[in-house]
């Protein structure tokens, strides 16, 4: 999926970005390549492409540079911020194969739902850190329950846990894997949102991603425990 650069920027802004994701990319990139992973539940994506829709994939934004990579090159599309940190952020992303639309949950967050909900009709899976792009961390926005709800694809909540990790000193604490950890996937089973859902049960289906969420952790932290 094609996407465009973030207009709203200036010309310096943008060769900032290009820079910041020249010298990101590659340092991801090898650092990835020494993780070992441990993963549960992938069967449940893939009985979702099996059944011919697409997943609404819904992960904290903490966790958001090893998923990065576990997900790498299948095209999934996600939304990145219209300010600066949205551009160096989508321009490394892009490196590694995903799509992006350009929207947050304060600046231009229902277009970019819209172009989303586009995005699935034309065969395309999507991912939501759920508590992007400033939190506060750990709790589900309700933009991914939405877009489940008018489109009938299925949410599809997942978690990933390092043993050893640095951790970052921002809002949503991102984790860092150091090199060589082991990394633990664990993926959910697949919340439906039922089509034209009011506002109660929408709410409903916010917290159910939540509680999953949660569980998900504890499962993740197990796959570790074992020798």
């Amino acid at each position: 999926m094609e996407t465009s650069p973030n207009r709203r920027l200036t010309a310096c802004q943008r060769i900032e970005a290009w820079a910041i994701a020249a010298l990101a990319y590659p340092f991801i990139a090898l650092l990835g390549a020494t993780m070992r992973w441990r993963v549960s539940g992938l069967e449940h994506l893939e009985r979702i492409y099996a059944g011919g829709r697409q997943p609404v994939m819904a992960f904290w934004h903490g966790r958001i540079l090893s998923a990065t990579y576990y997900f790498r090159r299948r095209g999934i599309v996600v939304i990145t911020s219209e300010n600066f940190d949205g551009e160096w952020i989508a321009r490394i992303i892009e490196r590694f194969g995903y799509g992006t639309v350009r929207g947050s949950t304060s600046h231009g967050g229902q277009r970019a739902l819209l172009q989303l909900r586009r995005v699935l009709t034309d065969g395309y899976a999507v991912g939501f850190t759920l508590d992007g792009p400033r939190g506060p961390a750990g709790r589900a926005q309700s933009g991914a329950v939405w877009l489940a709800g008018a489109t009938g694809h299925p949410l599809l909540p997942f978690h990933l846990e390092a043993d050893r990790f640095w951790t970052a000193r921002s809002w949503d604490r991102t984790q860092v894997p150091k090199p060589f950890s082991r990394v633990a996937l664990a993926v959910g089973v697949p919340i439906e949102v039922p089509q034209d859902a009011e506002a109660q049960v929408l709410e409903a289906k916010r917290l159910e991603l939540e509680q999953a969420l949660g569980a998900l952790a504890e499962t993740a932290g197990r796959l570790l425990e074992v020798p």
